[in-house]
């Protein structure tokens, strides 16, 4: 992929390891850490080959300005990236019980 492409990140789309290292700008052994910690689920493993769901693309770009930024090692990505994750669960919680509150 060039950065003149476009990756279109829709639910049904599937991304490679290579594609996501591409975009994340993470090295393959910084996936497959964040990977075996769980941060960054795969949709399909046979043997070395992994695919992932697109929606894991932000996820690892974010691993990369985390570990370009705050010089994080793959056990502290790890841990970032899933209290980004509580955080936006919490917001979404947050939300969904504020629109249930009637209007004044």
């Amino acid at each position: 992929m060039t950065d003149d492409e476009v990756l279109w990140l829709d639910e049904h789309r599937v991304v490679s390891l290579a594609e996501l290292v591409e975009v994340s700008g993470l090295s393959e052994p910084e996936l497959l850490d964040l990977v075996q910690v769980g941060a960054i689920p795969v949709r399909e493993a046979r043997g070395a080959a992994y695919t992932f769901s697109a929606r894991v693309v932000t996820v690892a770009r974010t691993a990369g300005r985390l570990r370009n930024d705050f010089e994080l090692d793959t056990r502290g990505l790890g841990v970032a990236l899933r209290l980004l994750e509580r955080v936006s669960d919490l917001e979404r919680e947050i939300g969904r019980l504020r629109a249930q509150l009637p209007r004044e």
